[in-house]
């Protein structure tokens, strides 16, 4: 057998969904396999593997600016923190197994920081579609976290009115120690996730609203870029 071929089981866990999950994506030609013999067990090719991951973030992106406010696909879709929580805590034994109980609990305070910080300042203020979009390549070694939440700049004008722009909001919550109150404690918890990244081989890209933060590890500044796309909310992905 082809090496770069690999078992159902296999292509589940990387994908982080279940054996039954694949065989309906199969059913439906959403994603196929390459069948050995027919009729017998399904097997993956790792270049299709990794190009559906890819489609991930696109599909993370277009729903975080789309103005049509849909529920993602119901894969990557968390709608509370328990069911975010539960996956977080999937990927965690999963990643544990390639890196490392360190590395992959480092890892996953970063993701668990991002992601419960979009349930805890859009709290009962979602605009439309509450919740957050999740998912992870343990091939490509990634994490998508992505909402239509208020965004940091609305979320730090409440404490900080002077701040007029998603460059300087951004900035802002990766860079100053503000309070200890919701909401603005948003900022705290993204200084954390900076001094994660900084002082490991992590690689972290946040955009909020047209403001985009690439940030790896040894990093001094703070490397932030207008866009042309808007975020509704934020999008992270993370790489390790």
């Amino acid at each position: 057998m082809d090496k770069k071929l690999l078992t159902i089981g296999q292509t589940a866990k990387l994908l982080g969904v279940s054996i039954d999950t694949l065989r309906r994506w199969d059913k439906s030609g959403k994603f196929s396999p390459l069948r050995i013999t027919p009729g017998g067990n399904r097997y993956y090719r790792r270049s299709d593997i990794d190009l559906f991951i890819n489609d991930s973030l696109t599909e993370a992106k277009n729903w975080a600016v789309s103005l049509t406010p849909l529920e993602p696909n119901q894969k990557h879709y968390c709608k509370t923190r328990d069911i975010f929580q539960a996956r977080l805590e999937h990927f965690k034994d999963e990643m544990i197994k390639s890196v490392g109980e360190n590395t992959a609990s480092l890892i996953t305070a970063v993701a668990g920081e991002i992601g419960n910080n979009s349930f805890d300042h859009n709290l009962g203020n979602w605009p439309d579609i509450l919740g957050i979009y999740f998912s992870y390549s343990l091939t490509q070694k990634r994490i998508i976290l992505a909402d239509r939440g208020l965004g940091i700049l609305a979320t730090l004008k409440k404490v900080k009115p002077q701040l007029t722009d998603h460059k300087e909001a951004l900035k802002t919550a990766f860079t100053e120690t503000i309070s200890g109150r919701a909401p603005e404690n948003r900022g705290n918890g993204l200084k954390f996730v900076r001094k994660v990244i900084t002082e490991n081989s992590l690689r972290l890209s946040f955009q909020t609203g047209n403001a985009l933060l690439q940030l790896k590890d040894q990093d001094v500044s703070m490397k932030i870029e207008e866009t042309e796309d808007k975020m509704r909310g934020c999008l992270a992905v993370i790489e390790y």
